[in-house]
C-alpha cells in the first residue's frame, strides 16, 4: 500500500486499524521513536480506546538515550551511528521488554535539514520486534522534514499492520493442526 508523503489520513487510519487488531487478539504495544519525536504514540493516543492495547512509548532523540533507555548496543552505536538498520529493531526490541509489551515499533532516521552518521535526510529506518521475530525496513524518503516524519510515522505502522496479519495467520494454521 503506498501513499503520497504527508497525507494526512492515511496514518490515522492505519493506528486504528493497528489498534482493533491488537485488542481482538489481546495484544500490546509500545512505541520507540527517534526523529518521530512522539508523533507515532500521538497517532495511536488519538484513536479511542488506544488504552486497551498501547501501553507507553519512550522518545529516545539522543543517541545515548537508545542505549541506556532502550537497550541498543553502545558498540553497534559507536560504529554506525543511530541511522542503521539494526539499531531499529533493537529499539523496537527494548522498549517491548522496557514497557511489558507484545509488540514494539520503533523509528530512527534523519528528517533534515542536515545529514546524520553519514546518511542523508530521507533515509530512515522502522521496524518491528514481536513474539516470533524483528523486522526492519529502509526508507529513502523525499520531502520536507515534516513529510519525512509523517511518512516514516504512517510506514511503521504499516509495518505492525502486516505483522500483525502474518501472526494471525500463523495462528489460525497452528490452530487448524497446520493445514
Amino acid at each position: 500500500m503506498t501513499h503520497p508523503a504527508g497525507e494526512s489520513t492515511g496514518a490515522a487510519g492505519v493506528a486504528a486499524e493497528v489498534l482493533r487488531a491488537l485488542a481482538e487478539s489481546d495484544g500490546t504495544l509500545a512505541v520507540a521513536e527517534s526523529l518521530t519525536g512522539g508523533m507515532v504514540a500521538a497517532e495511536l493516543t488519538a484513536v479511542p480506546g488506544a488504552s486497551r492495547s498501547f501501553r507507553g512509548s519512550v522518545t529516545a532523540y539522543a543517541t545515548e538515550l537508545k542505549h541506556t533507555l532502550l537497550g541498543v548496543d553502545a558498540a553497534l552505536l559507536a560504529a554506525h551511528g543511530a541511522v542503521n538498520a539494526q539499531v531499529a529493531e533493537e529499539m523496537a526490541a527494548g522498549v517491548r521488554r522496557a514497557l511489558g509489551a507484545s509488540w514494539g515499533i520503533a523509528t530512527t532516521g534523519v528528517a533534515g535539514p542536515d545529514p546524520q552518521d553519514g546518511q542523508p535526510v530521507g533515509t530512515v529506518f522502522v521496524a518491528v520486534a514481536g513474539p516470533w521475530a524483528r523486522k526492519s525496513v529502509r526508507l529513502r524518503l523525499n520531502g520536507s522534514r515534516t513529510e519525512i516524519r509523517r511518512e516514516s510515522v504512517r510506514t511503521v505502522l504499516e509495518l505492525l499492520s502486516s505483522e500483525l496479519r502474518d501472526n494471525a495467520r500463523r495462528q489460525d494454521t497452528e490452530q487448524n493442526g497446520g493445514i
